[in-house]
């Protein structure tokens, strides 16, 4: 395969940081952006000018775009981009401040949203590119005190695939990456939680109690998987990434079914002719 050059959001851990250095590894060339860049500094040592480390705060737009043009000028093309950056609020929906709402949605939504665009006139001008989107199993399923942190992830959902049918005859992919859990920061110190209502203390204990349940994947796995699906001529949309995620879809999707057919004779009614 030939070399690729990546711009890789959220890449200081987690998956970014995974990714960024497999993509090293092979010998591609990544440009790894984080609001602190100070974690990178190993990869610039062990990879000097295969990699350009850049400080990205994703909720500004025009740092957003600043940042795709320094990737273009340093390595004259983008091949993969790899929307990484974000966060986990959790909260029930009633505790949820304004400012933690926005901030939720600036981040995961918005960031994302920026990186895209701005990367789309250098890859429409390639005829060529691959924006990964990095989404969650919470991504089509939504549950207790993650309301925000769901409503991210669909809105993202929702916007790379009406891209992925607009720039199709492009030469462009886009592949939503559905994860499951795995042991990363992001229920950790990379969370933000609300402010609790004790209203709300019995359901916050029973679902704690299911999450305790979830069968945590390793990080580095993914890895491998990310740069076949890079190197795919024909990528998927959407791929889950872990053991779990694919039964309690068809769980999920099998009950949503149920309830429309359900409900089918008021749907009818409601058409009026």
């Amino acid at each position: 395969m030939k070399q690729k050059v990546w711009f890789i959001t959220g890449a200081s851990k987690g998956f970014g940081n995974e990714w960024a250095k497999a993509a090293l590894q092979r010998g591609d060339k990544v440009v790894a952006t984080a609001r602190a860049i100070h974690s990178l500094k190993d990869l610039q040592a062990e990879y000097k000018e295969s990699v350009l480390l850049l400080q990205l705060d994703v909720t500004q737009r025009e740092a957003c775009f600043t940042a795709v043009e320094k990737a273009h000028q340093r390595f004259g093309r983008i091949d993969v981009v790899v929307n990484n950056a974000g966060y986990g609020l959790f909260g029930m929906v009633e505790e949820i401040t304004e400012a933690e709402a926005r901030a939720q949605m600036e981040t995961n939504f918005f960031g994302a949203l920026w990186v895209t665009q701005a990367v789309l006139p250098i890859m429409r001008k390639q005829q060529s590119g691959h924006i990964m989107q990095v989404s969650s199993i919470g991504g089509i399923i939504a549950n207790i005190s993650l309301g925000l942190y769901h409503a991210s992830k669909w809105a993202l959902e929702a916007f790379s695939e009406s891209l992925s049918k607009e720039v199709a005859g492009m030469g462009i992919h886009v592949t939503i990456i559905e994860p499951g859990g795995y042991k990363t920061d992001w229920g950790g110190s990379s969370a933000v939680h609300t402010s609790a209502n004790a209203d709300y203390g019995k359901v916050r204990e029973e679902h704690a109690k299911v999450r305790g349940l979830f069968k945590l994947g390793d990080p580095k796995a993914t890895a491998d998987v990310i740069m076949q699906i890079a190197d795919l001529g024909k990528p998927p949309l959407r791929i889950f990434l872990g053991e779990q995620s694919l039964q309690w879809a068809k769980d999920l999707y099998r009950a949503r079914i149920e309830n429309w057919e359900k409900w089918q004779h008021l749907s009818l009614q409601a058409q009026g002719n």
